[in-house]
């Protein structure tokens, strides 16, 4: 009776109430469900697990609450000796404050080194990035049709550009042997490969940096990928929610400054180039929700800004962080601390691995590492990763971190390790326990080697007997 009376609620829902591509049962969101059951604390669990799955930016808190401590009008929505409140209160203009949006292209400019010039009228405020991109691919595609993005991939991406809007997501396929790099035969075995599957595809996205890779793109990657959509006559999606956090040489290139220096700004492709953006890594905000959507397309940007009423920034927020991003002197300082910050705990995180015999691939951005553990599999399979991963995360260590089959990585072995979201001590426990966890697989396996060395031994003398026997050696005639 429970059964049917559910079957029946069951199917008074939408199918989108019902449809399984939200992606919740992937590895990367289970990964957080067990640390949510168990989480580490120094003092009230410190066997719990501890949370490298999280790209949250939590080094430079301490900048930005001294900017507060020091502003206190700000925060008491306090300007000119009177009460901003009952003014932010109200309706305020829907679609973002102009001052707001000024400063935000300012910062865009300031993180890109003045390379490119943006403008506020440009410019699409959502509620965060993940509301950025669904809305672009509703601007973008049809359900049905499909976007060609590079692997490894944020997990995340087979919800946001999937999920509601019906696209599809074809993978271009990188590998490790160049450092997962994109390639002009990649990109066309991708194409290639969504016309098989009878797909049309509107448009590339990539990730500058990487999200899972904390890699920046090179000149030539961007040129070939410009060159590519106009061959194929195709959009470009580049999410570069993490530009403000290259610490590391090379220098980041947007991809709209590959445009200007190619002298595209009268092409055709300088309409179907598209940025999105968010203050959630470079300034560490997830919990504020800034998103935007940067693009010279008029029509993308009508339509966009009329769906972004579905998901606008309180006037609140946008006025506080009007105020701090309207501190250029402190914006600057904040930069260039934040990425030294991040320096040194990659530098941390490289160097516990290499402790315990484990690589990470060479980086220069992001928030994360991606780690090397294919030496730790048992055999070169998708199925021995997830038995390490759950090694890791349940039974042995206790580490929430991302394996690469959740990123839709092409090898086995890799891992998405998040380092900034932590304290040092923290950190340092993490690579302890993992240190422990290497030593007591290299003994296990160092002590099967020994066992099968010794069987094999014996083996071999019992060989020599049966030979010497069976010749008439060591016989004894009476």
């Amino acid at each position: 009776m429970d059964s049917d009376r559910r079957d029946c609620h069951l199917n008074m829902l939408s199918k989108m109430a019902m449809c399984k591509s939200h992606g919740q049962d992937s590895s990367y969101f289970i990964g957080w469900q067990e640390y949510e059951k168990n989480p580490y604390h120094p003092i009230q669990n410190p066997s719990g697990i501890i949370q490298m799955g999280l790209a949250e930016n939590q080094l430079s808190f301490d900048l930005l609450e001294s900017w507060l401590t020091r502003n206190q009008d700000v925060i008491q929505f306090r300007e000119n000796g009177g009460s901003m409140f009952r003014d932010l209160a109200l309706f305020q203009d829907y679609h973002g404050l102009q001052a707001f949006k000024n400063v935000l292209v300012s910062f865009m400019g300031e993180i890109r080194r003045r390379k490119v010039k943006f403008d506020p009228e440009k410019l699409v405020l959502t509620a965060g990035s993940t509301s950025a991109n669904e809305t672009l691919i509703f601007c973008l595609a049809e359900p049905g049709e499909a976007l060609l993005l590079p692997t490894p991939y944020y997990p995340g991406f087979d919800r946001d550009l999937k999920w509601r809007t019906g696209a599809e997501i074809v993978p271009i396929h990188c590998y490790s042997s160049n450092n997962f790099r994109i390639t002009e035969s990649a990109l066309e075995d991708a194409y290639e490969e969504a016309q098989r599957l009878n797909l049309r595809v509107k448009g590339v996205f990539i990730t500058n940096p990487s999200n899972p890779l904390g890699t920046t793109m090179s000149r030539d990657e961007l040129n070939n990928l410009i060159t590519f959509a106009m061959a194929k006559n195709i959009h470009i999606v580049s999410d570069e929610i993490y530009a403000g956090t290259v610490f590391d040489s090379p220098k980041f290139i947007s991809i709209m400054e590959a445009l200007i220096d190619r002298k595209h700004e009268k092409s055709k492709m300088w309409s179907q180039v598209h940025i999105v953006s968010s203050l959630s890594k470079d300034l560490g905000l997830p919990g504020f929700r800034i998103g935007m959507i940067y693009s010279n397309n008029e029509t993308l940007i009508a339509a966009a800004t009329k769906m972004s009423s579905f998901g606008l920034i309180s006037s609140q927020t946008q006025y506080l962080l009007s105020k701090i991003l309207g501190d250029k002197k402190f914006i600057k300082r904040y930069i260039k601390e934040n990425k030294k910050g991040l320096k040194k705990r990659r530098e941390m995180l490289v160097s516990g691995l290499e402790n315990s015999g484990i690589e990470c691939l060479k980086s220069n951005a992001g928030l994360f590492c991606f780690v090397d553990m294919r030496h730790l599999l048992n055999s070169n399979t998708f199925e021995a990763e997830m038995e390490l991963w759950r090694k890791i995360l349940l039974s042995d260590v206790g580490l929430n971190v991302s394996p690469g089959s959740s990123c839709h990585c092409s090898e086995p072995g890799w891992f998405k390790i998040c380092f900034a979201n932590i304290a040092e001590e923290t950190l340092d426990l993490a690579m302890q326990r993992i240190n422990d966890f290497v030593s007591s697989m290299n003994l296990q396996r160092r002590q099967l080697i020994a066992a099968a060395s010794a069987s094999s031994s014996r083996r071999r003398t019992l060989a020599n007997w049966v030979v010497k026997l069976s010749s008439g050696e060591g016989k004894t005639y009476r």
